[in-house]
């Protein structure tokens, strides 16, 4: 065998488990939340507890916590900076989203938690969120300030490391954007497939 169809082979084995990965924490995750409704949306039982209070690092280096969002729909998504694909789609659809609520907008507040805090400093979170939207926040912390955030809102987030690239390690998570109310109370949550109409109808129906 070659050596680049040994690479070739390598490369092959690495993407499966990575994906591998992926498909165990997305089908792990919803088993926590509950059932999906229509439009690419779930609708809160009570059932489980999502979301809570949190003291994170933004863009611009200032703390803030949810209450500096009280009295605006949170649109909440967890991911990182190098994330190759889930990332930047869930936060298009978010934007775009943004974008066809109007003036309705200025009542919603979409935010960016990373799950890679050890890369995603305040900088490098500040060129990220400026390429997705104006209003999009961007928030980092310690990876403890992470974890603990992640465990509130039921998010599934793991290291897998990357022998043969430069990066060294990606980060597989789940891919779903919460909807919280005006005092950081779960109401829904979209689905990574969840299109910016379903996004709006649903946003526009909690205003």
């Amino acid at each position: 065998m070659s050596a680049a169809s040994r690479g070739l082979k390598r490369g092959l084995i690495l993407a499966a488990i990575v994906a591998l990965f992926g498909v165990i924490g997305y089908l792990a995750v919803p088993q926590l939340l509950p059932q999906r409704g229509d439009g690419g949306e779930t609708a809160g039982s009570g059932v489980v507890s999502i979301g809570g209070p949190f003291s994170l690092t933004d863009q611009d280096g200032r703390i803030v916590s949810d209450k500096d969002f009280a009295g605006k729909l949170m649109l909440v998504y967890f991911g990182f900076t190098n994330c190759p694909d889930i990332c930047p789609t869930g936060l298009q659809t978010i934007a775009l989203a943004m974008d066809e609520l109007g003036a309705d907008a200025a009542k919603v507040q979409p935010i960016l938690i990373t799950v890679d805090p050890e890369r995603d400093t305040p900088p490098v979170m500040k060129e990220y969120v400026q390429a997705f939207h104006e209003r999009l926040v961007g928030l980092t912390g310690t990876p403890e300030q992470i974890a603990a955030v992640a465990k509130a809102y039921r998010v599934y987030y793991q290291k897998v490391t990357l022998k043969e690239s430069s990066l060294g390690y990606s980060v597989d998570h789940s891919g779903f954007i919460y909807l919280m109310d005006g005092k950081g109370q779960y109401l829904s949550h979209f689905r990574h497939d969840a299109t910016p109409d379903q996004m709006v109808q649903k946003i526009r129906a909690r205003l």
